[in-house]
């Protein structure tokens, strides 16, 4: 069995002279820590320590101690556990939920704003018009029932009229226009599509900074940051069709939006890691495929 013992060497040295040399002294003298044999006092272990020792060294695991215990809070799954803290993943869910909140908000206000139009109708509010009619000398309105029945020539011309101008563009075989896309910018175009080396797309060199706009009307589905390809938006179109921008420097469009064809969606910018300057690589997509766009857009 071991013990430890405690001894105190004190050399003799004349008496400070002030407070100062006291303290000093306190921090200076050496005192010898030493474990024995309890049976034999054998001496096994000494080690020499002054308060100013003892102080650093205290210090030094204190502050090792909170380095690691900063370390372990800051970049390990436990902080989760802390109060205060929030995990990534509750992070990531509450930004998705707040997108959806956002776009569910938009779609009630258009509903709201299309039934407010249609109430003044529905609770007849609004007064039709009078057509066809006869005022009689009290100020009321008749119709006059000969002003509503056509002769059988006017019926005839009518039904033979609707049979020909009634769906023109679907009826007409030889008409393949289903809509009209307009260029998203004026410039030279430097790499054309090829679906060999896989450039899905047509690059379209332009001054920075101008303006990007839709090739025609559309909905905003995404709005963000690309590692590779910068600030990208994409546009989905009617006849699902689907536009994409990419590269930009300035977004001005949020996902959900509505745009007008021809409207400012965004700014020709040199962004991502696979950018070579100032342009604008634009995609066109139907059904799932990748499209031309210079078989249906002239950049000219």
């Amino acid at each position: 069995m071991s013990i430890f013992a405690l001894s105190f060497a004190k050399h003799t040295f004349l008496e400070p002279k002030n407070k100062k040399g006291k303290f000093k002294q306190k921090l200076t003298d050496k005192y010898r820590l030493v474990v024995l044999n309890e049976d034999t006092f054998e001496e096994r272990f000494s080690l020499k320590l002054s308060r100013l020792n003892v102080f650093v060294l205290g210090g030094l695991l204190s502050f090792l101690l909170i380095l690691v215990t900063t370390f372990i809070i800051t970049f390990t799954p436990i902080k989760e556990f802390i109060p205060g803290y929030s995990s990534t993943a509750l992070k990531i869910q509450a930004t998705k939920l707040a997108i959806q909140t956002d776009s569910l908000k938009r779609k009630l206000d258009v509903l709201n704003d299309y039934t407010k139009a249609l109430g003044p109708i529905l609770t007849g509010e609004i007064e039709p018009e009078i057509i066809d009619s006869v005022e009689l000398a009290s100020g009321k309105f008749v119709i006059k029932d000969s002003l509503l029945h056509a002769t059988k020539e006017d019926s005839i011309f009518r039904e033979k009229i609707e049979s020909q101008d009634r769906f023109p563009i679907q009826n007409n075989a030889t008409s393949n226009v289903k809509i009209v896309f307009f260029a998203p910018l004026t410039g030279s175009i430097s790499q054309n599509f090829d679906s060999k080396s896989k450039h899905l797309a047509v690059d379209i060199v332009a001054k920075k900074n101008t303006a990007v706009k839709a090739i025609a009307d559309g909905t905003v589905i995404f709005s963000g940051w690309n590692t590779e390809t910068g600030y990208v938006i994409i546009l989905k179109h009617d006849h699902d069709y689907i536009s994409v921008y990419k590269h930009n420097g300035i977004l001005l469009k949020e996902q959900g939006d509505f745009v007008k064809s021809g409207e400012v969606i965004a700014s020709v910018g040199s962004t991502g890691e696979l950018t070579t300057g100032p342009h604008l690589h634009f995609e066109l997509w139907s059904g799932g495929y990748a499209v031309n766009p210079t078989n249906l857009i002239d950049f000219k």
